[in-house]
């Protein structure tokens, strides 16, 4: 297979889409389009998205990636790899109307459009498999073919056959041992499934992870080594080619109103704060809002003349000794808070108020104290799933993931609900005028009730 040279910027590349109009997307919203997922979480579905998107884009193509379902890690590396902002779509969390308008605003000025599935092809509800043929975007199966030969046939047909409605594509193995193996693995396949092709094992590049998953972007060294490599070996796999085209409809381009208009909102954004869903971001500087970032592990001050705060979550746990040597940002946030300007914490955000924190080796370290409690990080996880908040602008819908267990005397002011679940979701409390919880929210589900939390009023 011939592959073209590289382009040595994405800006200044050439448009080589066969097929595809030279100017960028499409005015009736048709674009090539595949939905990447896997029979289960750790067989490499990121390391496959990141690895088209890289290719295409150094063929001059313009890229634009989704993940499906609430995810922070995940986002950052495929962004690397695109060179886009990736954003999340979710039938539950974001909507079906939502979902279809982001894809339909990305096909107007998008040569390929990759999704990037979660856990496995029907696991969870709503699942990837009804996102994938709710729009009708075709499914290549990613399988991890370490430790297996001929049962990859099976496993490659159960996915393509349990709910025929999906629109399947093809599978890709992934960890292939040898060319013998790959061989065995493709006789093993029924002749109706595509056969894409298969790359092998290679540490140089599978994608490191820990707790809460991949490494962010910013921590891998040779990430951008990585996805080169992931997109050299994908270019002589039949992924190489475009997938079929995809109609999403009409954008449209209904904003909200300007309910945070000249408000100057500071946001925390670094290793220890980075878990932020771009589309939160666009939607406060679509209701008005001026965004300024600045980073307590820098010791940064909280920006001058901010009227409110955005501490999101992360990993406080993993810089927890810095954080509380970084005076500077410690006193300005204080000082922020004892004004009684609005401040708005999510999870390791919320950790970082505390009084203290205690990590797994059972090391203590001082929080800033702004409010009572203390939280102990756990060797799994404590809370996984979608939540939602019922406020006096409606719902507002997000999802929880963290390994911390939080003791403190306040009571909530509310606490979220499941959609599939009468269990009690994440408290969510109020202290003077901050408002913290552990749920990651989504923003753009209500943008009522996120005016309001930045204007510290009632909700």
């Amino acid at each position: 297979m011939s592959v073209p040279p590289k382009a040595t910027s994405f800006e200044a590349a050439p448009n080589l889409s066969a097929g595809l109009p030279s100017e960028p997307g499409s005015a009736c919203g048709t674009c090539p389009a595949l939905f990447i997922s896997a029979p289960a979480s750790g067989q490499g579905k990121t390391t496959i998205t990141a690895g088209l998107a890289r290719y295409h884009r150094r063929l001059g193509r313009r890229v634009r990636v989704f993940k499906t379902g609430p995810d922070f890690l995940d986002p950052m590396i495929l962004a690397r790899a695109s060179g886009a902002p990736v954003l999340s779509l979710d039938l539950w969390m974001v909507g079906e109307s939502a979902c279809r308008n982001l894809l339909a605003q990305a096909a107007a000025e998008a040569d390929l459009i990759l999704i990037e599935g979660v856990m496995g092809l029907f696991d969870g509800t709503p699942s990837s498999a009804d996102l994938a043929t709710t729009f009708g975007v075709p499914v290549l199966a990613v399988i991890s073919a370490k430790a297996m030969a001929q049962t990859f046939g099976a496993v490659a047909f159960g996915l393509a056959q349990f709910r025929p409605q999906v629109p399947f594509y093809g599978v890709l193995a992934n960890r292939v041992g040898s060319p013998r193996h790959a061989q065995m693995l493709e006789e093993a396949l029924p002749p109706t499934l595509r056969w894409c092709g298969h790359i092998t094992g290679n540490d140089d590049i599978e994608l490191p992870d820990r707790h809460l998953g991949l490494h962010q972007a910013a921590e891998i060294d040779d990430l951008d080594t990585r996805l080169d490599r992931a997109a050299d070996a994908l270019a002589q796999t039949a992924l190489a080619d475009l997938p079929p085209p995809v109609e999403f409809g009409t954008p449209t381009n209904e904003a909200p109103s300007r309910l945070l208009d000249g408000k100057r909102i500071a946001i925390a954004r670094d290793a220890a704060f980075s878990f932020i869903y771009p589309a939160n971001v666009t939607l406060l500087e679509t209701l008005g809002a001026h965004i300024d970032y600045f980073s307590p592990l820098a010791d940064e001050a909280l920006p001058e003349h901010a009227d409110a705060l955005y501490l999101p979550g992360g990993y406080p746990e993993l810089h927890a000794a810095l954080l509380a040597n970084n005076l500077r940002s410690a006193a300005t946030i204080r000082a922020h808070a004892t004004a009684g300007k609005p401040v708005v914490a999510e999870c390791g955000g919320m950790l970082y108020l505390l009084e203290t924190l205690t990590d797994t080796r059972g090391m203590t370290t001082p929080m800033l104290g702004l409010l009572p409690g203390h939280a102990t990080m756990q060797a799994r996880f404590t809370a996984l799933g979608m939540q939602q908040i019922d406020s006096l602008h409606g719902p507002m819908t997000g999802h929880t993931f963290h390994y911390s267990k939080l003791t403190t005397p306040l009571a909530p002011l509310r606490s979220a609900t499941r959609p599939h679940s009468d269990v009690p979701g994440e408290a969510v409390f109020r202290a003077g005028s901050i408002v913290a919880t552990y749920m990651h929210a989504y923003w753009p589900s209500n943008p009522a009730l996120t005016a309001a939390l930045f204007h510290g009023e009632a909700f």
